[in-house]
């Protein structure tokens, strides 16, 4: 009997079979002068005939598309060469090279970075072809974070890295040009699958949930359940401390961070998606993951934007629902990571949402039933514009695999309108991770 095609490698997940690239793009509408820069987003695409097991460990494949003063110069499309060899070696040890590379795609100190969780980042050109990995001068001896976190007022870059073995937590720290000028183990009780983190002006925010290395699954997809028994806390860390002050929260999960910032009375505020236990299921299921099957029949709920509020001083943590819809992929200005910020950005299937703190609203636009919406990345108008005077850039995918792609520009101030631009890409683009706008600027530094 013939096994039924994974979820992840049909529809609009489906992977493309090669590299392309394509000059002048059609546009309709009218993009914004200001942006001038590219805009990359990374995702898994596993190359013709391959199974990898789940989506998330698929090859790394980067879009580009190159605008210019209005125009859509380039569109091209590119697998991250990263090393051909077993992640785990015949002695036991761990080859930090051969990760997929398939999550995030960064600038820091000027290079280009396509990152995957639990091994080195790959280097990148601004076309897109592979430099190489990167382990700062030999001072990285682990794996780093897809979700790094920049912080707006030093420049410095946060991350981290989880291993399945001691220790199960490695902070690392990175100055405004790129070299690496700390590291040491943050105490974990065991080995918990941290996909994201938090910073504030003072703080680091740890996530530390139910989402466990299970060794008897090795070999079969990734290796990581639920875990009724592991306790879920999130943790405040000082910059400069490895002292963390746990808080238990309610079981969950999270893949990614909003924001988070202290508010004026020195707590912590966290803004989130949250899975529950059935919607972590639900969508582990999806994905590639074993699931229990009596937990995909009760996988009925959705990921939803979660605010917790932490308090150093009492030891109490808050917990709200800000939104009864699903959401996920979150964003925010990246000049107000780790401070206040009253815009917050996401999606959903078929929509790009907008959330409004001061006033409570939410936004949306909607793209259609057979539309999928990619990660939306905000990007200033310039360099002065306050919070939300810019545009949000998304690939949108549709489901028909014979309907290509196209790149949404968004006033951000008016989401729900029609989209000021939108850019005609040559093919389909498979739905996928995270993306970055890298201004002509950025690589000039």
């Amino acid at each position: 009997m013939t096994e039924p095609t994974p979820n992840y490698l049909t529809g609009h997940l489906a992977p493309v079979d090669d590299e392309i690239q394509a000059f002048d793009l059609p546009v309709e509408g009218a993009l914004p002068t200001e942006l001038t820069g590219r805009y990359f987003r990374n995702g898994p695409n596993p190359r013709p005939g391959d199974d990898p097991g789940h989506w998330f460990i698929g090859a790394g494949m980067i879009h580009g598309i190159r605008l210019d003063q209005g125009r859509a110069e380039w569109y091209r499309n590119r697998w991250v060469r990263t090393k051909n060899a077993p992640f785990h070696r015949p002695d036991g040890t761990v080859d930090l090279a051969a990760g997929a590379a398939n999550t995030s795609v960064i600038e820091h100190g000027g290079k280009i970075f396509a990152l995957m969780e639990t091994s080195y980042p790959y280097e990148m050109t601004p076309e897109l072809d592979t430099i190489g990995p990167c382990d700062f001068g030999g001072r990285l001896t682990t794996g780093m974070t897809a979700h790094p976190k920049e912080d707006p007022e030093t420049g410095e870059l946060h991350l981290f890295d989880y291993s399945v073995r001691p220790p199960f937590l490695t902070y690392h720290r990175l100055s405004a040009d790129g070299e690496l000028v700390t590291s040491f183990p943050v105490q974990v009780p065991g080995p918990t699958m941290m996909h994201d983190f938090a910073v504030t002006k003072n703080n680091i925010v740890w996530l530390d949930l139910p989402i466990v290395f299970d060794r008897e699954m090795v070999g079969r997809g990734m290796p990581y359940q639920w875990n009724d028994k592991y306790t879920s806390r999130i943790g405040v860390m000082g910059k400069d401390s490895a002292t963390v002050q746990w808080f238990e929260v309610e079981p969950c999960y999270v893949f990614h961070v909003g924001n988070a910032r202290e508010d004026e009375q020195g707590r912590v505020v966290l803004d989130a998606i949250r899975y529950s236990r059935e919607a972590w299921f639900k969508t582990w299921s999806r994905t590639g993951g074993a699931t229990p099957q009596a937990e995909q029949a009760a996988a009925a709920a959705v990921s939803k934007l979660h605010r917790w509020i932490l308090d150093p001083a009492t030891g109490k943590v808050t917990e709200q629902q800000l939104d009864d819809g699903s959401a996920e992929f979150p964003t925010v200005d990246d000049r107000r990571v780790g401070l206040p910020n009253r815009y917050l950005y996401a999606v959903s299937d078929n929509a790009i949402i907008k959330y409004d703190s001061d006033r409570g609203q939410i936004a949306r636009h909607e793209l259609g039933a057979n539309w999928r919406a990619g990660e939306a990345v905000f990007v200033p108008a310039e360099a002065s514009a306050g919070e939300d005077e810019g545009w949000l850039l998304s690939i949108v995918t549709n489901t028909d695999p014979t309907v290509a792609s196209q790149l949404l520009v968004h006033d951000a101030t008016d989401v729900a309108a029609k989209p000021v631009a939108s850019v005609q890409l040559p093919r389909r683009v498979p739905a996928g991770f995270h993306g970055s706008w890298i201004s002509d600027g950025e690589l000039s530094r």
